[in-house]
């Protein structure tokens, strides 16, 4: 069995939240983070005010990431979930984003004659 702690961010896990954010391809968290440990290993930190998350791809973070958040709402911080689905609602009813540089939304004059 894994012994999972989640506990504030020192400055002296800034060097594990730096390989946490490398592996995960992501910025640095900023402002006061969580970390979730397993078994003394880093596995994922989040930041609190922005609920943004790290965690290592390499591992089954998930769950620890999900454990973060939802002690982050418990302290008091907005829940990432709750913004995400809200621009899951907006995104349904508006439709999604077109990108610009999409190919095959390109309209070329030859396109548009009748």
């Amino acid at each position: 069995m894994r012994s999972v702690t989640i506990r504030p961010a020192t400055p002296e896990d800034a060097a594990a939240i730096a390989r946490l954010a490398a592996l995960d391809s992501a910025h640095l968290p900023e402002g006061q983070v969580l970390l979730g440990v397993v078994d003394d290993e880093p596995w994922a930190a989040l930041a609190l005010e922005s609920g943004d998350a790290v965690a290592d791809p390499f591992r089954r973070s998930a769950e620890v990431v999900a454990l973060l958040r939802e002690r982050a709402r418990l302290l008091g911080y907005p829940s990432r979930s709750a913004r995400s689905s809200r621009w899951r609602r907006r995104t349904l009813i508006a439709g999604p984003a077109v990108s610009a540089s999409s190919s095959h939304w390109r309209v070329s004059p030859r396109s548009t004659r009748m």
